[in-house]
């Protein structure tokens, strides 16, 4: 029996941590998983890893050694590990800039799906998230389901100061004082 395209995600983003900590790479769990794995719902979809820029020729060459498929897309900010209908995104650029290691360090290693790995903070989770937002994107739905889960780990003041120049970003953070998800007061 195929596995689900679930398990495959699963197992991929296992390998894919597995093959960077044995490479010494600095990275980070980011986007839907790392929020999946402080509470959020999962994902259903790719799961993504952040390395810092200066890493991302060496976190290639680590991905090839330990046998997986690793793709150059056209896009210059990422690459992608693929193993037949399912992928995960390595990134090295988080809204338009090169992620620094500062970003990475801060990430707490936990365990997840049996492999400890470094999971991105949850609020440099909805920095990410949040920054990504833009007139192609800005699908709230997904987003509320993941602010709700994390919003007793977030430092919200923070968040409301990192995203200050997204308007979108800060037109949600509206939404979460106005649903009561977090208090006005923290993200105005």
């Amino acid at each position: 029996m195929q596995p689900s395209p679930r398990d495959q995600v699963r197992d991929l983003l296992k390998r894919t941590a597995v093959a960077l900590k044995q490479g010494e790479v600095p990275f980070a769990l980011c986007g839907g998983y790392a929020a999946w794995v402080r509470g959020a719902p999962e994902p259903e979809h790719d799961a993504d890893f952040l390395v810092p820029a200066a890493e991302a020729e060496r976190a290639a060459k680590a991905l090839a050694d330990a046998g997986l498929q690793v793709v150059d897309p056209a896009e210059d900010w990422l690459l992608k590990v693929v193993r037949d209908d399912v992928f995960i995104d390595v990134l090295w650029r988080t809204c338009g800039r090169p992620t620094e290691i500062d970003l990475v360090e801060r990430a707490e290693v936990l365990p997840v799906l049996s492999v400890h790995m470094p999971v991105l903070d949850p609020t440099d989770i909805l920095v990410t998230k949040l920054m990504a937002l833009d007139e192609h994107y800005c699908n709230f739905s997904r987003m509320l389901p993941v602010a709700r889960a994390l919003r007793e780990q977030v430092d919200w003041v923070q968040v409301a100061r990192d995203v200050a120049t997204n308007d979108f970003a800060v037109v949600f953070l509206q939404l979460l004082g106005r649903l009561d998800i977090v208090p006005a007061a923290e993200v105005s």
